[in-house]
Protein backbone atom coordinates (compact mmCIF):
# COMPACT_ATOMS: atom_id res chain seq x y z
CA UNK A 1 0.00 0.00 0.00
CA UNK A 2 2.97 2.42 -0.26
CA UNK A 3 3.11 2.56 -4.06
CA UNK A 4 5.69 -0.09 -5.00
CA UNK A 5 3.57 -1.57 -7.78
CA UNK A 6 2.57 1.88 -9.02
CA UNK A 7 6.22 2.93 -9.34
CA UNK A 8 7.18 -0.36 -11.03
CA UNK A 9 4.38 -0.05 -13.59
CA UNK A 10 5.34 3.57 -14.25
CA UNK A 11 8.93 2.51 -14.96
CA UNK A 12 7.63 -0.25 -17.24
CA UNK A 13 5.49 2.20 -19.21
CA UNK A 14 8.45 4.57 -19.55
CA UNK A 15 10.57 1.70 -20.90
CA UNK A 16 7.87 0.81 -23.46
CA UNK A 17 7.56 4.44 -24.56
CA UNK A 18 11.32 4.41 -25.17
CA UNK A 19 11.14 1.36 -27.42
CA UNK A 20 11.94 -1.42 -24.95
CA UNK A 21 9.96 -4.61 -24.41
CA UNK A 22 8.62 -4.79 -20.86
CA UNK A 23 6.46 -7.35 -19.13
CA UNK A 24 4.68 -7.36 -15.75
CA UNK A 25 3.78 -10.40 -13.68
CA UNK A 26 2.86 -11.05 -10.09
CA UNK A 27 4.97 -13.66 -8.34
CA UNK A 28 1.95 -15.95 -8.09
CA UNK A 29 1.29 -15.74 -11.85
CA UNK A 30 4.99 -16.25 -12.56
CA UNK A 31 5.23 -19.40 -10.44
CA UNK A 32 2.13 -20.75 -12.21
CA UNK A 33 3.75 -20.09 -15.61
CA UNK A 34 6.99 -21.75 -14.54
CA UNK A 35 5.21 -24.82 -13.16
CA UNK A 36 2.95 -25.31 -16.19
CA UNK A 37 5.22 -24.31 -19.09
CA UNK A 38 5.89 -27.90 -20.11
CA UNK A 39 2.25 -28.80 -20.69
CA UNK A 40 0.33 -25.54 -21.24
CA UNK A 41 1.03 -23.68 -24.47
CA UNK A 42 -0.24 -20.44 -22.91
CA UNK A 43 2.40 -20.72 -20.17
CA UNK A 44 5.11 -21.60 -22.65
CA UNK A 45 4.21 -18.52 -24.73
CA UNK A 46 4.17 -16.31 -21.63
CA UNK A 47 7.59 -17.60 -20.54
CA UNK A 48 8.96 -16.89 -24.02
CA UNK A 49 7.66 -13.30 -23.75
CA UNK A 50 9.33 -12.95 -20.36
CA UNK A 51 12.66 -14.26 -21.63
CA UNK A 52 12.57 -11.93 -24.66
CA UNK A 53 11.75 -8.81 -22.63
CA UNK A 54 14.22 -6.04 -21.98
CA UNK A 55 12.53 -5.32 -18.65
CA UNK A 56 10.83 -7.89 -16.43
CA UNK A 57 8.72 -6.61 -13.53
CA UNK A 58 7.88 -9.16 -10.83
CA UNK A 59 5.37 -7.88 -8.28
CA UNK A 60 4.93 -9.14 -4.72
CA UNK A 61 8.07 -11.25 -4.63
CA UNK A 62 8.22 -13.51 -1.60
CA UNK A 63 4.70 -12.74 -0.41
CA UNK A 64 4.39 -16.44 0.39
CA UNK A 65 6.74 -19.35 0.93
CA UNK A 66 7.95 -21.43 -2.02
CA UNK A 67 8.48 -25.14 -2.11
CA UNK A 68 11.77 -26.61 -3.33
CA UNK A 69 10.54 -27.04 -6.91
CA UNK A 70 9.22 -23.48 -7.14
CA UNK A 71 12.47 -22.04 -5.76
CA UNK A 72 14.45 -24.10 -8.27
CA UNK A 73 12.27 -22.92 -11.17
CA UNK A 74 12.59 -19.32 -10.01
CA UNK A 75 16.38 -19.67 -9.80
CA UNK A 76 16.51 -20.93 -13.39
CA UNK A 77 14.38 -17.99 -14.54
CA UNK A 78 16.60 -15.44 -12.77
CA UNK A 79 19.70 -17.20 -14.09
CA UNK A 80 18.29 -16.98 -17.63
CA UNK A 81 17.46 -13.29 -17.27
CA UNK A 82 20.75 -12.40 -15.57
CA UNK A 83 22.92 -10.18 -17.78
CA UNK A 84 20.19 -10.17 -20.50
CA UNK A 85 17.30 -8.23 -19.03
CA UNK A 86 16.67 -5.57 -16.44
CA UNK A 87 14.55 -6.78 -13.55
CA UNK A 88 12.31 -4.79 -11.22
CA UNK A 89 11.12 -6.60 -8.10
CA UNK A 90 8.60 -5.38 -5.57
CA UNK A 91 8.39 -7.03 -2.17
CA UNK A 92 7.30 -6.48 1.39
CA UNK A 93 10.13 -8.77 2.51
CA UNK A 94 13.81 -7.94 2.62
CA UNK A 95 16.42 -10.28 1.12
CA UNK A 96 17.38 -11.36 4.64
CA UNK A 97 13.95 -13.05 4.91
CA UNK A 98 14.05 -14.85 1.57
CA UNK A 99 15.99 -17.89 2.81
CA UNK A 100 13.23 -19.02 5.13
CA UNK A 101 10.57 -18.35 2.48
CA UNK A 102 12.43 -20.37 -0.16
CA UNK A 103 13.34 -23.12 2.25
CA UNK A 104 16.79 -23.53 0.71
CA UNK A 105 19.62 -21.20 1.66
CA UNK A 106 21.77 -22.39 -1.27
CA UNK A 107 19.19 -21.46 -3.91
CA UNK A 108 18.44 -18.21 -2.07
CA UNK A 109 22.13 -17.28 -2.08
CA UNK A 110 22.45 -18.08 -5.80
CA UNK A 111 19.39 -15.97 -6.64
CA UNK A 112 20.53 -13.06 -4.48
CA UNK A 113 24.03 -13.26 -5.96
CA UNK A 114 22.58 -12.62 -9.41
CA UNK A 115 19.97 -10.08 -8.34
CA UNK A 116 22.23 -8.00 -6.11
CA UNK A 117 25.20 -7.92 -8.49
CA UNK A 118 24.01 -4.71 -10.15
CA UNK A 119 21.14 -3.36 -8.17
CA UNK A 120 19.47 -0.17 -7.08
CA UNK A 121 17.41 -0.70 -3.93
CA UNK A 122 14.56 1.68 -3.27
CA UNK A 123 13.22 1.24 0.23
CA UNK A 124 9.76 2.72 0.82
CA UNK A 125 8.98 3.06 4.49
CA UNK A 126 5.59 4.76 4.53
CA UNK A 127 2.15 4.03 5.89
CA UNK A 128 -0.26 2.28 3.55
CA UNK A 129 -2.17 4.80 1.44
CA UNK A 130 -5.04 2.31 1.32
CA UNK A 131 -5.51 2.56 5.08
CA UNK A 132 -4.86 6.31 5.14
CA UNK A 133 -7.50 7.16 2.54
CA UNK A 134 -10.33 4.77 3.11
CA UNK A 135 -13.57 5.19 4.99
CA UNK A 136 -14.50 2.84 7.76
CA UNK A 137 -17.82 1.07 7.88
CA UNK A 138 -18.84 3.65 10.50
CA UNK A 139 -18.39 6.58 8.10
CA UNK A 140 -15.13 8.01 9.45
CA UNK A 141 -12.90 9.49 6.77
CA UNK A 142 -9.78 7.57 7.77
CA UNK A 143 -8.59 4.62 9.75
CA UNK A 144 -6.22 5.07 12.66
CA UNK A 145 -3.06 2.98 12.36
Amino acid sequence: GVGKTHIAIGLGLEAIQNGYKAIFSTMGELIHVLKTQEYLSKSKTQLKRIMESDLVIIDDLMYMAMDQREANLFFHLINGLYERSSIILTSNKGPDQWGELMGDQGITTAILDRLLHRVEVIHLNEDSYRLKHRSTIFGDKSVQT
